[in-house]
């Protein structure tokens, strides 16, 4: 665990929180596991280009066979886009509790008077979908979801990030990630923002160490405890 002081000092500097979606507020698919999700659109995919559905069979990702698609067929990746999206509308229906200290960090960093946003490579009707099931959507501002039909602006593309900050009239240097992939910390370092890693998966912490993340913390109450402190 990192002591709070680097906590608290990120956090100070931040005026806005851009929370990663899976990880840091979700386990999106802990009910509707992944690989099945992957395996149900690589069959779709198969059906159509057989040459596809073999890279994509490759994978247990399901955003991997998604950009797989879009490297066929422009076509064939808005029908795989659209099949991903409603599994995530389904997966997140059944996934459980928000990420022990989640809702504490939203309510903490509004509190605090910080704005939040959602900056994620799930669909934004997804995340749309959870906030409300839990009764968090009050807390979070701005909900920018995977781009349409645009793979590539994905993170480590800091496009998210900087949509989020624009949509939040501040500069995304003036932002704060939290993130749980090494995709978070590229994306938060190509826009200047800094980040906070969540280290949510075994040896996390030593590949945020080393792609250099601001802070690393295995727990989301951390953050909300910092937030109180600032």
């Amino acid at each position: 665990m990192t002591d709070a002081d680097p906590l608290i000092e990120t956090l100070a500097n931040a005026r806005v929180l851009l929370f990663d979606f899976d990880g840091p507020v979700c386990d999106v698919f802990a009910g509707l596991p992944a690989p099945e999700v992957a395996r149900e659109l690589t069959a779709l995919l198969s059906a159509q280009d057989e040459a596809a559905g073999a890279k994509a069979a490759q994978t247990d990702d399901p955003i991997e066979v998604l950009r797989i698609a879009h490297e066929a067929d422009t076509g064939l990746g808005q029908k795989i886009e659209q099949a991903l999206t409603a599994a995530e509308v389904r997966a997140v229906a059944v996934a459980g509790q928000p990420t022990p200290g989640a809702a504490e960090a939203f309510q903490a960093a509004r509190s605090a008077g910080r704005g939040v946003a959602v900056v994620s490579d799930n669909s934004a009707e997804c995340v749309q979908a959870f906030l409300k099931l839990h009764g968090l959507e009050e807390y979070v501002t701005k909900i920018v979801g995977r781009p349409a039909e645009q793979p590539h602006l994905m993170k480590p593309n800091p496009f998210p990030l900087i949509t989020a900050a624009e949509q939040m009239h501040i500069d995304v240097t003036s932002c704060t990630l939290i993130g749980a992939s090494l995709t978070d910390i590229q994306a938060a370092h190509a826009a200047g923002a800094t980040v906070i890693g969540y280290a949510n998966k075994p040896h996390a912490s030593d590949q945020f160490t080393e792609a250099q993340a601001d802070v690393i913390t295995e727990d989301m109450h951390a953050i909300a405890d910092a937030l109180t402190t600032t």
